[in-house]
């Protein structure tokens, strides 16, 4: 069991999609995400399992929440920095999103 403790070292944020790419080098069909996180943690990279149920033009502009203290993690020929967390359902991954507009770089509380 993970206690609340356990919880409170995740450093969960808000960051705007501002640049993608079919990663054609990953394993699993995949994104790169460029993300931004706002002026205090700025643009970090995440590799993203979303083919299923995001087009490309769709994801420019689209606010998601991301863990950005994870070590970087090499997937590939791509460094990625954060993990955008979304859930895995039925048809496919499907991103966490604040419901309203929020400025980037807010954190989970």
């Amino acid at each position: 069991m993970a206690t609340f403790q356990d919880f409170l070292k995740l450093d969960v944020r808000v960051g705007e999609i501002i640049r993608f790419e079919f990663f054609e080098k990953a394993k699993n069909p995949a994104y790169k995400l460029w993300i931004d996180f706002g002026d205090e943690m700025g643009v970090k990279k995440s590799s993203a399992q979303i083919t299923e149920c995001y087009k490309m033009k769709e994801l420019i502009g689209k606010q998601v929440l991301g863990v950005v203290n994870f070590p970087p993690r090499q997937i590939a020929d791509f460094m990625s920095e954060v993990l955008a967390l979304g859930t895995y359902s039925t048809q496919g991954v499907v991103l966490i999103q604040p419901e309203q507009r929020v400025k980037n770089g807010d954190k989970l509380g």
